[in-house]
């Protein structure tokens, strides 16, 4: 009965609290593994939240202990470990690369209200919104070059929230990244204890939502611009082909049949 009622559950939970959205990844029980469903639940809740007009701010969190775990790959072993190349290509343009660029192009400022695990998938939504408030507790990894063989997660934001040379030891290593060293380097706009995490996200989302919401818009698209002035869309287009590759690999493919599922699952439980 339990299972049922998880099953029953909405995988994405939203909420307003004046002109602030909060929308949150629900599958604490899985560490929010980002599963097909929640993925399109996800996407039509940023849909949602933009053509509202009362929305001024977006808050994308997790409920339970942890952000997110990163891709459900025990159902990616279920139902996709024999995809052909164009039907993969297919699922994560749309559910990875395109679900990811939306949160990155939305048209109202967002904050990533993280905790726990932010892995993989997970580092890579976190990542997509304007700024980031951490807990103490929070880590942040994408060990997927050293478990899966894979360059990297599909969208390689890595080097344009923190930098190159940290970048390359990130994912080189698999290494985990403490919310007080991410903040050091500046990919996270804040650190605070655990209990105060959704209590200080929500102030600085109200200081935010005090702004006029069209100068607010205009603002982010024209810095959203610079970054791709300098060449970052195009980046992470290309990087996603590379990423396709590696698929195909030899590598990928030994790791695959030996079940996908415990790889990552064991990077969040180490350390």
């Amino acid at each position: 009965k339990l299972n049922e009622t998880l099953m029953n559950q909405p995988l994405i939970l939203t909420k307003d609290i004046g002109a602030i959205r909060r929308i949150s990844l629900n599958r604490p029980q899985a560490r929010n593994a980002q599963n097909q469903q929640l993925l399109d639940e996800l996407s039509a809740a940023f849909n949602a939240a933009k053509n509202d007009d009362a929305v001024r701010v977006v808050i994308l969190a997790g409920e339970g202990d942890h952000f997110s775990a990163g891709h459900d790959l025990k159902e990616a072993q279920e139902k996709r470990a024999n995809f052909t190349v164009e039907q993969r290509w297919a699922y994560e343009e749309l559910r990875y690369f395109d679900y990811s660029m939306q949160i990155w192009d939305f048209p109202k400022p967002t904050i990533a209200q993280v905790q726990g695990a932010c892995v993989a998938g997970g580092f890579m939504i976190a990542n997509m919104c304007d700024l980031i408030v951490a807990s103490d507790d929070a880590f942040f990894s994408d060990p997927v070059s050293q478990t899966l063989a894979t360059a990297s997660v599909e969208v390689l934001i890595h080097p344009w929230v923190m930098g190159l040379r940290k970048a390359k030891e990130f994912l080189y290593t698999g290494m985990r990244m403490t919310a007080a060293d991410a903040k050091e380097i500046g990919m996270v706009n804040r650190v605070v204890a655990r209990q105060d995490l959704e209590t200080a996200t929500m102030e600085l989302a109200e200081r935010i939502a005090q702004a006029a919401p069209f100068g607010m818009k205009i603002t982010k698209k024209s810095l959203n611009r610079s970054m791709d002035v300098q060449g970052m869309r195009d980046a992470l287009s290309a990087h996603f082909d590379t990423h396709q590759l590696s698929h195909m690999t030899e590598e990928f493919k030994s790791i695959r049949d030996k079940g996908l599922s415990n790889t990552i699952k064991s990077s969040v439980n180490k350390g």
